[in-house]
């Protein structure tokens, strides 16, 4: 669903998450509640974690249920190593 100009909108939501361990060499999908968000908007998520921590980064975020948002997090080093906990911030745009 297009905004009056044409342009998809957008919304922003925040949830309090704890990811788990990722695994070393490998990327890994964890699903989080995120109120409000819907799996009919086919929408495109970015997603912000509240600070860094080296040796792990996010590399994609979907909406995979109403409610619900999956972060895929890639660990390319030689050891586990777990994402920050904390208030991660989501920008979703809406086509």
């Amino acid at each position: 669903m297009a905004g009056p100009t044409g342009f998809p909108q957008y919304q922003f939501f925040r949830a309090t998450i704890t990811p788990a361990a990722v695994a070393t060499i490998t990327t890994a999908e964890q699903t989080f509640t995120v109120t409000g968000v819907k799996l009919a908007w086919r929408a495109t998520v970015i997603a912000c974690a509240p600070s860094l921590v080296a040796g792990v980064a996010i590399a994609t975020a979907r909406i995979s249920a109403d409610d619900t948002v999956a972060i895929t997090f890639v660990n390319p080093t030689a050891g586990n190593v777990t994402p920050v906990a904390g208030e991660y911030r989501f920008t979703v745009f809406r086509e």
